[in-house]
């Protein structure tokens, strides 16, 4: 009989702690290969950790709830090999090469919820080494730190609730501890600070109300929103577009391509697709910020917003989509909403994405504002297609007709992106989906 350790597989890009959220097996049970042993949760996305070996789990070095480092042994199980091996689950989620803020792959386990480097400070409030490491580096005193408020398990102070931290100190905004937390008085330079308003402070709890809790996910979406905003000046452009010509040909082609490939066609591939095309005559908008500099990607990776059956929202992103035709765009979208309505997305599936797009008319709105999904730095709604009467220009005269027309909005970050870049783009856009062939073949 030998001990094989199981461990935190690593999770993608920039992840680097994930939250148990429910053991999938007990002690003494039995796991096959490649069977769930626990479902993990992170900031990006939620997966399901398989086993790499066959045995019987010995030892749960975690309980549910638990925030644990990548790489650190979460569980034991015992088999009938003769030497022992360790197991790195990554046939559920990715495993890119590690970061520097991942902890080494062999870090050694101290059997307690607390990471062997952890912190504790006086009052009790527990610190995990990822968040004590960017507090060095970040220069974030012991008052700072105290003074954050923790939106993690019991209370725990997060990569995000820091990175949220020095977001506000850079702005000259002083923290707001929203849970009992007894903590040192702030330094000079943050007291002086105008405080920030605290969410949710005057909101009357007289008459007949319910209060519901946030779910993990509409917090971090919540959280992402306000950095956004705070983060870049917002601007949004509008075009109207005439489709008439892509919906006659949807129309015209949908009934067969269901019928040949069992799936269907939506407009989605279609916008997608144009936006690819736009993004080639104007690199600059697939750009991010990093402080005075601008970083220029050169692969087009597109997220396209998916709503979720908890009404949560989530982005999975279409890597290299300038790179596919129309049918691998049309199967490749078809996938991500399935599997992202499922809950079946793998963490590296929503990351790295450079633009956004976000289908509004899919819920009978004729256009939105959308916010930034950082770091990139614009993202475009596309409204319902309404039939509408239009003046259609002709060789012989101006006529009205009944035409399909949308509108597009389009929202930049107004630090690198101009009226003029961040106008042309969307007209760009739009003069791809007016310009569409109606005798196109797919």
């Amino acid at each position: 009989m030998s001990q094989v350790e199981m461990k935190m597989p690593k999770m993608g890009e920039s992840v680097a702690e994930a939250t148990i959220i429910k053991w999938l097996k007990k002690e003494g049970d039995k796991v096959e290969a490649d069977e769930s042993v626990l479902e993990i949760a992170t900031d990006k996305v939620d997966s399901e950790v398989p086993s790499s070996v066959a045995g019987t789990i010995s030892k749960l070095l975690f309980k549910e709830g638990d925030v644990v480092q990548v790489g650190s042994v979460i569980a034991m199980i015992e088999t009938g090999a003769a030497a022992p091996s360790v197991a790195a689950p990554t046939n559920t989620v990715a495993t890119p090469a590690p970061v520097a803020a991942q902890p080494s792959a062999s870090v050694p386990f101290v059997p307690t919820t607390a990471p062997a480097s952890a912190i504790i400070n006086a009052e009790g409030r527990f610190y995990s080494p990822l968040v004590r490491t960017i507090a060095k580096e970040e220069k974030i005193s012991q008052a700072e730190l105290d003074s954050i408020p923790g939106t993690g398990a019991e209370g725990r102070v997060t990569k995000k609730d820091v990175m949220m931290f020095l977001e506000r100190r850079k702005a000259g905004v002083q923290s707001v501890a929203s849970a009992p937390v007894s903590a040192p008085p702030q330094t000079p330079s943050v007291a002086a600070a105008s405080p920030a308003p605290a969410i949710g402070t005057g909101v009357s709890l007289s008459g007949d109300v319910e209060i519901i809790e946030m779910d993990r996910m509409r917090k971090i979406i919540a959280e992402h929103m306000v950095m956004s905003k705070r983060t870049s000046p917002h601007v949004t452009s509008y075009v109207e577009a005439d489709v008439t010509n892509l919906v006659m040909w949807r129309n015209k082609v949908k009934n067969a391509f269901e019928k040949r490939e069992n799936e269907k066609i939506t407009f989605t591939p279609i916008f997608i697709e144009a936006i690819a095309k736009a993004i080639k005559d104007f690199p600059m908008i697939n750009v991010s910020v990093d402080g005075t500099n601008i970083i220029v990607k050169k692969n087009i990776n597109i997220g396209m917003a998916a709503a979720l059956p908890s009404g949560n929202l989530i982005v999975p992103v279409i890597k290299n989509a300038d790179r596919m035709n129309l049918l691998g765009l049309t199967k490749s979208v078809n996938d991500l909403a399935n599997r992202a309505r499922a809950g079946k997305l793998a963490p590296e599936e929503i990351q790295g994405g450079t633009y956004t797009l976000t289908n509004v008319g899919s819920f009978g709105n004729v256009m939105g504002t959308p916010i930034i999904p950082q770091p990139q730095v614009a993202i475009m709604a596309v409204g319902a297609i309404r039939k509408k009467p239009a003046v259609i220009e002709t060789p012989y005269g101006d006529t009205l007709g009944i035409r399909h027309m949308m509108f597009l909005s389009h929202s930049y970050d107004h630090r690198v992106v101009d009226g003029a870049l961040g106008g042309s783009f969307v007209r760009r856009v739009a003069d791809y989906l007016e310009q569409f062939d109606i005798n196109r073949e797919i």
